[in-house]
């Protein structure tokens, strides 16, 4: 797995075949920056970050910070691993329950999130982040095709993995 483009452009990141994640793959992740455009200078929360590759991908692309949030030990310990191939400063990393950390009211540009496909909170995670958006700030999930009680205002498919954003109107 490998950042598509910014400055690390080429840079791999390495993953463990035995962790509980799934990464987000190559086409998702070209399309998802693409739809995201300029981030440059936004601060962007990685939920559920796994590989962390979204997060990476970021910050590549010029994100002024960028936070990633997992509540396993080995993950986390990955996650910093593989910062130290980035000369980046502001990585920020974070073990703890995704819901207990969207209780600490801060606020972010861009919020993706990657839970399990099984998630039984969507609702909660979806409340909980849309109240941690900065004005204009976007959040993506990625799930399996699903039906939300708030209206999103965009959704892509592909395959099995859908990308759907909500704006924070404000």
């Amino acid at each position: 797995m490998q950042i598509h483009a910014g400055q690390y452009k080429g840079r791999r990141i390495k993953t463990v075949k035995n962790l509980p994640y799934r990464p987000t793959t190559s086409i998702v992740r070209k399309s998802l920056f693409d739809i995201l455009h300029n981030i440059s200078d936004k601060s962007v929360l990685d939920l559920y970050a796994g590989t962390g590759v979204i997060g990476f991908e970021a910050a590549s692309r010029g994100a002024k910070q960028v936070t990633f949030v997992e509540s396993s030990l080995r993950i986390n310990s990955l996650l910093k691993i593989n910062s130290a191939g980035f000369n980046y400063q502001n990585f920020l990393f974070v073990k703890e329950d995704v819901l207990s950390f969207l209780n600490s009211n801060k606020s972010y540009d861009i919020i993706f999130a990657d839970p399990p496909y099984n998630y039984q909170y969507l609702d909660e995670l979806l409340t909980k982040v849309l109240s941690s958006l900065n004005p204009d700030g976007i959040f993506v999930l990625e799930s399996s095709p699903h039906e939300f009680s708030i209206s999103p205002f965009r959704v892509k498919d592909y395959g099995d993995t859908q990308l759907t954003f909500w704006k924070n109107i404000k």
